[in-house]
């Protein structure tokens, strides 16, 4: 299966990311012939949780500050809870988030990913959907939320929890390939 061959897609993480929600949709895209890369202001590895315990390192392919928006097709924002909150504050990733968007790439947030898309004002009247605890966060900033597995509005893909990465996978590399 290559329907994603020569696309590139961005992994914007810190350390606390939910290390399913980073490695399903990354072997997923992988597995569909896309090329990813890691990036992180966590300098050369970032840590992931499983549930509340630490779990793996997983190298960081850029550093945040290095990282450009042109060299990507897409950008993909796993959840966990310190992940967001950490990168949610981050000026460089909030300009990343936007410099996606602004170029009408695909940003695609799983679990408590959709923090950083309500630090970076692009939640309004946008259907989304999220992990039940940050729901209202979402419909305060203007979402129109709602309790789906996957929800795709105008380039952007958002999803709830581990348990529905089978139909976000399936989600990202249907909008991917239309690239």
């Amino acid at each position: 299966m290559e329907k994603l061959k020569n696309k590139r897609i961005a992994i914007l993480v810190a350390d606390g990311f939910e290390e399913i929600e980073l490695s399903s949709p990354k072997e997923a895209l992988e597995h569909a012939g896309a090329k990813t890369a890691i990036i992180s202001p966590s300098k050369g590895q970032v840590r992931s949780k499983n549930g509340d315990e630490w779990s793996k390192n997983y190298p960081v392919d850029v550093d945040l500050q290095e990282a450009e928006e042109d060299k990507y097709d897409a950008l993909l924002l796993p959840g966990g809870v310190i992940n967001p909150d950490k990168l949610r504050t981050n000026k460089t990733a909030i300009a990343l988030v936007n410099a996606f968007w602004e170029r009408d790439k695909p940003i695609a947030a799983i679990c408590h990913g959709p923090q950083l898309l309500i630090n970076a004002d692009l939640v309004r009247d946008k259907k989304m959907t999220s992990v039940e605890a940050i729901k209202v966060d979402l419909i305060n900033a203007g979402a129109n939320w709602e309790d789906s597995e996957v929800v795709v509005d105008d380039g952007l893909i958002t999803s709830r929890t581990p348990e529905d990465l089978p139909a976000f996978n399936k989600a990202i590399i249907k909008l991917f390939s239309k690239l």
